[in-house]
């Protein structure tokens, strides 16, 4: 199989663990997979989103390609042009620009040429049975889409995100007569299949292409069992000075301008109104933004008050965080008070991930956009086996595979309020949990790990395979 998935790892791009899960499993299953993905210095220099330590989880068996892109839109230093861009920046700005609006609408476009010319040189050597293309980018569609025009190789579309559609306003993500409508047909009329992480986006797209609805499945996003111990335990009990219980709440997960920060931070704020939780904490772990320089903003809406209860906030304010972040880029852990008992903790390795979850009384689960966001965190909170109180847009997808899950506190909304009241009574339920509500939460989530929820792409695939040797025969 050919797999052309531009994050992985080491990129640390949301998105970045289901093409990981995917190719692991192939090989475990027997099959010989190569990934096309992003070039190193694309991950390193132009936007500083990386983790080395994600490379160690893919499977040694899986043989990755880092085909070449142009850098055009990401260099900002004179010395990293081309001759000919240092002696004609006008014209050669607009040479980009007509290639844009006349061969692929998208700045990945060189990468997908690129791997096109490389996948045929391996494909004389030992023919590929099917390409795998996931999105976005969805430069990466238009390569799977040649490739079979040249070589009949069948291909899937895996739509991690939505092409054509921006999820977060929920609507049209471009003007009409845009070149990636008239992309996004051509892909799909191809295609094999049309895979999407769930039913709300399926729909979406299978009103507007309807000659290819018989070809869309859904294949959901899941859990890794490889990042989550097995062992089903309550919280491990910590108290404060005075022998109080201090229920602790956790976000896990990169944080972005999309999600409703304030309304999380000012419903916990009001939750710790409530006697029982009084010396509550609300933990936040993970990145600001995805990409290099991309928290600017979010250090602005995380700047904390002149003062905190538990320390002297004023102290480690803006500036302070700023400091933080630029050993965020370097890896290192990063730590600041921004409210009254919320702190931002900084990114974290996957090895310390079944520690916070083990340390954490309730999950925090909070995601921009609504009907169309469905966000692959969730699936890994349920696995933890932990209370989840919701902080998203009613309407979410991921509410649909929430509604199930016992241990669920959803406020119905952005009231703070009414996040409050959820906080309150999810740590009531955390305060008496035990093994056995645990156990029924993680049966529950086991549906969802990842090796299951990709059983049927990969029957879908081996089908293929089959398909094209047969004919070969």
């Amino acid at each position: 199989m050919l797999y052309l998935a531009f994050y992985f790892p080491p990129s640390r791009a949301s998105g970045v663990y289901r093409p990981r899960a995917t190719a692991n499993l192939l090989v475990e299953r027997g099959w010989d997979v190569t990934v096309f993905a992003a070039p190193m210095p694309f991950l390193r220099d132009a936007i500083g989103s990386f983790d080395e330590r994600l490379l160690d989880s893919v499977d040694p068996r899986v043989t990755v390609v880092r085909p070449d892109l142009d850098l055009f839109v990401w260099q900002h230093n004179l010395r990293d042009y081309t001759r000919f861009r240092r002696t004609f920046p006008h014209l050669a700005r607009s040479v980009y620009g007509w290639k844009q609006k006349h061969v692929f609408p998208e700045n990945y476009a060189s990468w997908a040429w690129a791997s096109v010319r490389r996948a045929l040189r391996m494909h004389a050597r030992q023919r590929f049975d099917v390409v795998l293309a996931t999105g976005n980018p969805f430069a990466s569609f238009a390569a799977a889409w040649l490739f079979h025009r040249m070589t009949r190789t069948p291909y899937i579309l895996d739509n991690r995100d939505a092409w054509t559609l921006d999820l977060f306003s929920e609507e049209p993500a471009f003007e009409k007569g845009h070149p990636a409508y008239s992309w996004e047909r051509r892909v799909l009329k191809s295609a094999s299949d049309v895979v999407f992480v769930n039913e709300a986006l399926r729909s979406w797209h299978a009103e507007r292409y309807p000659r290819a609805a018989d070809r869309m499945m859904v294949v959901p996003n899941g859990w890794d069992a490889d990042t989550l111990d097995a062992t089903v335990e309550p919280p491990a009990k910590i108290h404060n000075g005075r022998d109080e219980r201090r229920p602790r709440f956790s976000y896990v997960g990169t944080l972005t301008g999309k999600q409703p920060i304030e309304a999380m931070v000012e419903g916990f704020g009001r939750a710790r109104e409530h006697p029982d939780l009084a010396h509550a904490s609300l933990d936040l772990h993970g990145y600001l933004g995805f990409f290099k320089g991309s928290d600017s903003t979010l250090i602005k809406r995380l700047a904390p008050p002149s003062s905190d209860e538990e320390g002297d906030a004023g102290q480690n304010g803006q500036n302070g965080l700023s400091e933080k972040n630029e050993k965020n880029e370097k890896n290192e852990r990063a730590e600041q008070v921004l409210a009254p008992g919320v702190r931002y903790r900084g990114p974290m390795s996957k090895t310390e991930l079944h520690e916070v979850y083990r340390n954490s009384d309730v999950l925090v689960f909070l995601a921009g956009g609504a009907r169309y966001v469905t966000s692959g965190k969730i699936f890994e909170y349920m696995a933890a086996g932990r209370p989840i109180v919701s902080v998203h847009a009613p309407g979410s997808a991921a509410e649909e595979f929430l509604r199930d899950y016992p241990l669920w506190f959803n406020p119905s909304g952005l009231d703070p309020e009414a996040i409050a009241r959820s906080m309150v009574e999810a740590a009531k339920a955390a305060a008496g949990l035990d093994r056995r509500q645990i156990a029924e939460a993680r049966d529950y989530a086991a549906r969802f790990e990842r090796t299951v929820s990709l059983e049927p792409l990969v029957r879908r695939l081996s089908e293929l395979a089959a398909r094209r040797g047969a004919g070969a025969g």
